[in-house]
């Protein structure tokens, strides 16, 4: 006999994941980052050399990201740091969190661009002690890297079972991909783990990454007062 019953269903316990398009700000954004790619890519030659002479091959920057330092000082990126924090703070408002003990910070911001021969990548990572994290696309293609996010809850990992078909998205999923394009904009809690897949140096392939933290008001301002008592 088949039980023919139609259950509730009650999904509790979400990951959100949201994304937007804003290729309005690609251009500009590429050639305010031009100089810190250059940078570190310059700064990289010495290591490539370095790795050449102990591999005994010519490999030049395969598997390589060139990571740029901080941007969290750049004036010029103002307009997308404004609304990236604003963004972020809705976020987690809309998510449910109470945030009027909190203020949002930045923590990290850097633009990075996988290696030319190929084989850039991130193993699967989360960013510690942040809330909200993302990433805005500035060189990307159908033939380029794309990232991919890991369920973030222990116990289903653990008891995990075989799916019917790993291409359908389903409560039985354990990770998806994203394919993005110039402009493509993600943000997730930084509770969840993601990776980049290996890229192949077919075209170029660059993005922003960030991360921003909620900290407590009193902590704040106990540090204020400190720094007002030593001046």
């Amino acid at each position: 006999m088949v039980n023919k019953d139609i259950l509730d269903t009650f999904l509790h316990f979400n990951s959100p994941i949201y994304y937007i398009e804003i290729p309005e700000w690609v251009d500009k954004t590429n050639k305010i980052c031009d100089k810190y790619i250059k940078e570190i890519k310059k700064n990289n030659v010495k290591v490539i050399k370095n790795r050449e002479k102990e591999l005994g091959k010519k490999i030049g920057d395969h598997g390589m990201s060139h990571h740029s330092k901080s941007l969290i000082g750049e004036l010029n990126l103002k307009e997308l740091k404004d609304y990236i924090g604003l963004t972020s703070w809705n976020i987690l408002d809309n998510m449910g969190y109470d945030l009027s003990d909190y203020e949002l910070f930045w923590t990290e911001l850097w633009v990075q661009e996988f290696s030319e021969k190929g084989g850039g990548h991130h193993e699967g990572h989360m960013h510690y002690d942040n809330h909200i994290s993302g990433f805005y696309f500035l060189k990307c293609s159908d033939k380029t890297s794309m990232p991919v996010f890991h369920d973030p809850r222990p116990a289903k990992v653990i008891t995990q079972l075989p799916q019917k078909n790993e291409n359908n998205i389903t409560l039985s999923s354990d990770k998806i991909h994203y394919k993005p394009k110039p402009g493509t904009m993600i943000l997730f809690p930084s509770y969840m783990e993601h990776q980049f897949t290996v890229d192949n140096g077919i075209e170029p392939f660059r993005f922003i990454h960030f991360n921003l933290q909620a900290v407590r008001k009193m902590i704040i301002n106990a540090v204020r007062n400190t720094v007002k008592e030593k001046k």
